[in-house]
C-alpha cells in the first residue's frame, strides 16, 4: 500500500468517525457504509485486508485500550456469563453454524462449513464497545458485551485452527482441538500472569513520563508477540496485561496518566475508524472470489447464514441466561430482577467485525495435498456479508430494540450523589493529613498559603454538591457549571496575554510554553469534569 493511499485512508475514515459524533448513528455503520460507497469510486484504490496485518498489528492495541477502560472487579462480578458467552457461546456457535451450514449450502464439505462456523462465531469487540458506549446501556449489560468480546477472540481462532487443520487434510482430531484450546487459553492467561507484575513494576519505577508511554505502546504487542511464540493465545495475554495495568493504573505517576489517557484514545479513535472502512471497502475483492458461485445464489446462502448466525445466538443466550439461575438459588440471589430484556439485548448486540474478516483472509489456499481449499471463495463471501448484516441490520435496529424495551438508564442523580460522598470522604481525609503535616515544623507555611490549600480541597468537595442544587434560570447551568466556565474564560483572558508578550519579545517561546503548560492543565481539568 502506497504512502499516499494509507494517509488518505486515514484521514477519511477519521473524518467520517467524527462526523458520526453529531449524528445518532454509531460510528462503525457510518463508516462501513462510507467504505462500501467508496469501494466503488473510481479512482480509489483497493484495500487488501491482511490478516498478517490484523492480527499482530491492528487487534493487540484495540483490545489493551478496550481491556484498560475495563472493570476488573465488574468483570469478575460477572464472570460467569461472561465466560458461558466467550467461550461457550463461541464454541456452541462454531458447531452449530458450521453444521448448520453444511446442511443448507449443498457442496461445501463440513470441515468448510466448520471453519465459517469459527471466523463468524466471535462478536466484536470493538463494535460492542462503541455500540454500548454510545447507546449508554444498563452497565451490566455492558459490562457482559465487554467481556465477551474482549476473550472470545481467543476461542474462535483457537477453533478456527482445528478446523482448518482438519480441512486441509493435517489429521486433526476434535479432543485434539480441545485439547489445544487449553493449552492457548490457559498459556495465554499464564503468559498474561507472568508479564502484568513486571510490567507494572517498570512502569512505577520509570519517572520520565515519556519513557513510560514508549513502554504503554509497546505492551500489548508484546504480550501479543511472547504468547504466540509459545503457541498460546496473544489475545488473553494482551487482555489480561491490560486488566491488571488498568486496575492499578492509579500507582503510576499522575503525568503518565494524563499522557497515556490522550494517547491511547487517539489510538484507539484512529484504528477503529481504519478498522471499519476497511470492512466496506473488501466488497469489490469479495464479490471477484465467487468464482462458480452466482451472485444470487450467494446472496440467498448469505441471507440464510446471517439468520442462522442470530437465531444460533439466541439459542444459546436465553438458556445460558435462565437455566443457572432455575438450578442455583445463589445465582438467584447474587443476580436479583434478571428479566428477559436483558437477554434479549445481549442476543441482538452479537455484531460481528473485522477479526472474523482476518481470520476469513488468512484461509489457506490449498491443502496439504495441493488442491484448492474447499468453497474458500465462498466462505470469504458469506463472512463479508454476515460481518456487514451484522453491523448494519443489528446496529441500526438496536437503538430502537432499547427504547421499545424501556430498558432503565443509569440514574444520574444517583451517582452524582454517589461521586459527591465519595468526594467528601476523601477531602476529609485530605483535611486530616494537612492537619498531621502542619505538626511538623518542617512544613510550616505563611497563612495564606496554608488557606490556599484549604480553600482548593474545599472547591473540590463542593465542586460535585453544587451539580445537585439549582440551576441558573436564564443559563440552564449550576452553579459548578458556571464556575467552570467562568474559570475557563478566566484562562483564555491569561493566554492571549501571554501570546501578546511572546509576540511583542518581552518573554520568549520557552518561557511562553512553560506558562501555557500550567493553563492547559487547569483548563483539562475544567474540560475533564464536563465531560464526566
Amino acid at each position: 500500500m502506497e504512502a499516499l493511499s494509507l494517509v488518505g485512508l486515514v484521514a477519511a475514515s477519521a473524518a467520517v468517525a467524527g462526523a458520526a459524533r453529531r449524528t445518532p448513528v454509531p460510528a462503525p455503520l457510518l463508516l462501513v457504509t462510507a467504505g462500501l460507497l467508496a469501494a466503488y469510486v473510481p479512482g480509489v484504490p483497493e484495500y487488501a485486508l491482511d490478516p498478517h496485518v490484523v492480527l499482530p498489528l491492528i487487534l493487540p492495541p484495540l483490545l489493551h485500550t478496550a481491556a484498560l477502560e475495563s472493570s476488573y472487579l465488574d468483570l469478575r462480578a460477572n464472570i460467569r456469563p461472561v465466560a458461558l458467552l466467550s467461550f461457550g457461546y463461541t464454541l456452541f456457535a462454531t458447531l452449530a453454524v458450521g453444521w448448520l451450514a453444511y446442511l443448507l449450502i449443498p457442496g461445501i464439505p463440513l470441515t468448510a462449513a466448520l471453519v465459517l462456523g469459527a471466523v463468524i462465531a466471535p462478536p466484536d469487540a470493538v463494535a460492542a464497545t462503541a455500540i454500548a458506549r454510545k447507546l449508554g446501556l444498563p452497565h451490566r449489560i455492558t459490562t457482559i458485551l465487554q467481556g465477551e468480546s474482549l476473550i472470545n477472540d481467543a476461542t474462535a481462532i483457537t477453533a478456527y485452527r482445528v478446523a482448518v487443520a482438519a480441512a486441509v487434510g493435517e489429521g486433526a482430531s476434535w479432543l485434539g482441538g480441545l485439547g489445544e484450546f487449553a493449552v492457548a487459553a490457559l498459556g495465554g492467561v499464564a503468559v498474561g500472569l507472568l508479564l502484568m507484575v513486571p510490567i507494572h513494576w517498570l512502569r512505577t519505577r520509570l519517572k520520565e513520563p515519556l519513557l513510560q508511554n514508549t513502554l504503554s505502546l509497546l505492551i500489548p504487542f508484546a504480550a501479543y508477540a511472547a504468547a504466540e511464540q509459545v503457541h498460546a493465545s496473544g489475545v488473553l495475554a494482551v487482555v489480561v496485561v491490560a486488566l491488571y495495568l488498568g486496575h492499578r493504573a492509579w500507582q503510576v505517576d499522575f503525568a503518565t496518566r494524563l499522557q497515556e489517557a490522550a494517547v491511547w484514545k487517539m489510538v484507539a479513535f484512529l484504528l477503529e475508524s481504519v478498522v471499519f472502512a476497511l470492512i466496506g471497502l473488501q466488497l469489490p475483492y469479495v464479490l471477484r472470489g465467487l468464482g462458480d458461485y452466482g451472485v444470487a445464489q450467494a446472496l440467498a446462502y448469505a441471507v440464510g447464514i446471517f439468520v442462522l448466525v442470530v437465531a444460533v445466538r439466541f439459542l444459546w443466550v436465553f438458556p445460558a441466561t435462565f437455566l443457572p439461575r432455575r438450578l442455583s438459588a445463589r445465582i438467584r440471589a447474587r443476580e436479583p430482577g434478571v428479566t428477559w430484556k436483558a437477554p434479549l439485548i445481549v442476543g441482538w448486540a452479537g455484531m460481528r467485525g473485522v477479526v472474523s474478516l482476518a481470520i476469513a483472509f488468512s484461509i489457506p489456499l490449498t491443502t496439504a495435498s495441493g488442491e484448492p481449499f474447499p468453497s474458500r471463495n465462498l466462505v470469504l463471501f458469506l463472512t463479508f456479508t454476515t460481518v456487514i448484516g451484522t453491523l448494519v441490520v443489528q446496529g441500526l435496529t438496536l437503538p430502537a430494540l432499547i427504547r421499545a424495551l424501556r430498558l432503565p438508564r443509569p440514574d444520574a442523580y444517583a451517582q452524582t450523589l454517589a461521586e459527591a460522598e465519595a468526594q467528601n470522604q476523601a477531602s476529609e481525609a485530605a483535611d486530616r493529613r494537612l492537619d498531621v503535616l502542619l505538626t511538623d515544623e518542617r512544613n510550616a507555611l505563611p497563612g495564606p498559603l496554608e488557606d490556599r490549600l484549604r480553600t482548593v480541597m474545599e472547591r473540590r468537595r463542593n465542586s460535585v454538591w453544587e451539580r445537585l442544587g439549582s440551576v441558573n434560570e436564564r443559563t440552564g447551568e449550576s452553579a459548578d457549571e458556571t464556575y467552570r466556565r467562568l474559570a475557563r474564560e478566566m484562562i483564555g483572558a491569561e493566554r492571549a496575554v501571554f501570546v501578546r508578550l511572546r509576540d511583542e519579545r518581552r518573554i520568549d517561546d520557552e518561557m511562553m510554553r512553560t506558562l501555557l503548560f500550567r493553563l492547559d492543565l487547569e483548563e483539562a481539568a475544567a474540560y475533564r469534569e464536563d465531560d464526566d
